[in-house]
Order: C-alpha cells, then sequence, then structure tokens
C-alpha cells in the first residue's frame, strides 16, 4: 500500500510541477503540451413495489487519464497515463471492483517524412488493488483468495519499430522487434499467468503493434478505439494476444458527460474463470456506462 501511495503521490507531484512550468513558458519556445481528462462516473438504478421486478445497484468510477507530449524539431515523445478505479453494489453481491487499471504508455519518435516516424516505444500496465473470482451463485472461488493483486500481474513491453502518425487522433505503431515481460510478485499467483511458480517474470520476444484512432461521429459525440498485438517468437507465435477497447463519449455540457466502453483482452497464457465455474482459457470482456462529471484541462 506504501508503494502504490508513493508512485501516486509522485505522478500527481510530477504532473503538477510540469504543468506549472508549462503553462509559465512563452508560447514560441513551448515544448511540452499537457493535457488532463478527470471523470467521475455514476450508474444507479432503484426499485421499490416494482411490478416487474428489479435490483438496487449502485457503480461509481474514477477515471484520470493524462497527456503529457514533448516536440522539438524532428523529435516527439508523447506519454500517456492512465488511472481508473470503480466499484459497484447490489445486496445480493456487496461491493464489487469493475474498474482497476494503472497505465503507462510512451512512445519515442524521429521524424522520416511526413507522417512516418522512427520510434522506441514502451507499454507498462498493472492493477492497483486485491481482484477476487465470483461463482454463478455469488460465492467466491479460488477459496476465497485473491486471483490478482497490485503487481500481479504486471506486463512491460518496449521495442524499437516504426510509426504512421497522421494527427494525434490517427496512429500505428509497429514494432518487429519487441520484448514483453509478465511479472507476478505473488508467487502463489504465478502459474494462474503463464508463469513458473520459481519465477518472477515470464519474458518473451516478439513482434508488437499498437493503434490508436478517434473520431468525431457528429457534435459533442466521440468514439475511441485502442488496439494492441503481441506474437511471442518464442512460443506459439500464431497464438496473438489481443487487447482491443472501445470508448464512446457523448458531450452534455462542458463539465456533464455520458461514456460507455468496453474491454476485450484474449492471452492464452492466462487462466480466467468461465461462467460454468471452470477455469481454462477464454475471452475476456469489461464493460463500464454512466453518466457524471469531466474537468478538462
Amino acid at each position: 500500500m506504501r508503494l502504490k501511495t508513493l508512485l501516486f503521490g509522485l505522478f500527481i507531484a510530477g504532473a503538477t510541477h510540469s504543468y506549472a512550468q508549462d503553462t509559465t513558458a512563452p508560447a514560441s519556445d513551448k515544448k511540452w503540451t499537457i493535457k488532463g481528462e478527470n471523470t467521475f462516473l455514476i450508474n444507479q438504478s432503484s426499485f421499490s413495489n416494482w411490478a416487474a421486478g428489479g435490483i438496487n445497484s449502485f457503480a461509481g468510477n474514477l477515471a484520470l487519464n493524462y497527456d503529457f507530449n514533448y516536440k522539438n524539431d524532428n523529435w516527439s515523445w508523447d506519454n500517456k497515463t492512465i488511472f481508473a478505479y470503480g466499484k459497484t453494489f447490489q445486496k445480493a453481491t456487496q461491493w464489487r471492483k469493475n474498474d482497476d487499471r494503472l497505465i503507462l504508455n510512451s512512445l519515442l519518435g524521429y521524424k522520416a517524412s511526413e507522417h512516418w516516424l522512427y520510434t522506441f516505444y514502451m507499454n507498462f500496465n498493472t492493477q492497483f488493488t486485491d481482484g477476487f473470482e465470483y461463482k454463478t451463485d455469488n460465492t467466491l472461488g479460488n477459496n476465497g483468495k485473491a486471483i490478482s493483486r497490485f503487481f500481479a500481474p504486471a506486463y512491460l513491453t518496449f521495442g524499437p519499430g516504426f510509426a504512421y502518425k497522421k494527427s494525434d487522433n490517427f496512429r500505428i505503431n509497429i514494432s518487429p522487434v519487441a520484448a514483453r515481460f509478465v511479472m507476478v510478485e505473488d508467487k502463489a499467483l504465478r502459474t494462474r499467468y503463464g508463469v513458473d511458480e520459481n519465477k518472477f517474470s515470464r519474458n518473451e520476444f516478439g513482434a508488437s503493434l499498437d493503434a490508436y484512432y478517434k473520431v468525431d461521429l457528429m457534435n459533442n459525440v466521440s468514439f475511441e478505439n485502442i488496439l494492441k498485438l503481441y506474437s511471442n517468437y518464442l512460443d506459439k507465435p500464431k497464438n496473438v494476444d489481443v487487447d482491443y477497447t472501445a470508448n464512446l463519449f457523448m458531450k452534455v455540457n462542458e463539465f456533464i458527460s455520458v461514456n460507455a466502453g468496453v474491454q476485450l483482452v484474449y492471452d492464452d497464457n492466462v487462466d480466467v474463470p468461465k461462467s460454468n465455474g471452470t477455469i481454462g482459457k477464454g475471452l475476456q470482456v469489461r464493460q463500464i456506462f454512466g453518466a457524471g462529471i469531466t474537468y478538462k484541462f
């Protein structure tokens, strides 16, 4: 817990310091561009003497999404950080986590032509708190023990490559020689994520693709797509790991928004709990929908 608090504190301090420096610099000398979006979503349902029936529920989600981008002559350095956490409550299930992400993305580029870059990229992601497996009868699986924790698992991927960048809303980065480390600090959880019980990480070497596309569908309505693919040359290269996220943003006014999102993940090294109560390989699906407050700078 202390490590998580320290990391979060350092990030906020760094962001505040960078933002302060950026706003005082003359416009002509401005090399850093800093943008941020803080969103708090609420989703609530309540029933009383409702003939058709229903279950009272409440969900709250907080997401901090910041971009720190640098550009100087032919060099560019794009950085994105995402902190997201949410919980949902129903009387039958009590409080459960519905979102938990810590994501750091970085892309260093050198301009090769108008829209092409030589690049070096890095991606890191993990979660903050313990995650649990729930059976169809709402009881805990895995003997009540957590199936994920902070740094269990954590993924670090990096490597050189090249990118096509039409704009900040459309870019594709390809790395044909990318290293990936699947790290699991909790020894009891390592085999669940394809890591040897006596090792801290599984080391992979392969190719990766990272694509981003955001389009305005109509006034105040935008659709965001994030796709990550990875193929491990060293083990079953045809079994490509897929991570796709789609987000729909609907702006009501300057501060109120309605957001909907879905994330699809497939990794054949990861054992997931299925609806029939078994553990095995399968598609992971996460959905979020809610209305709330969004503050941008």
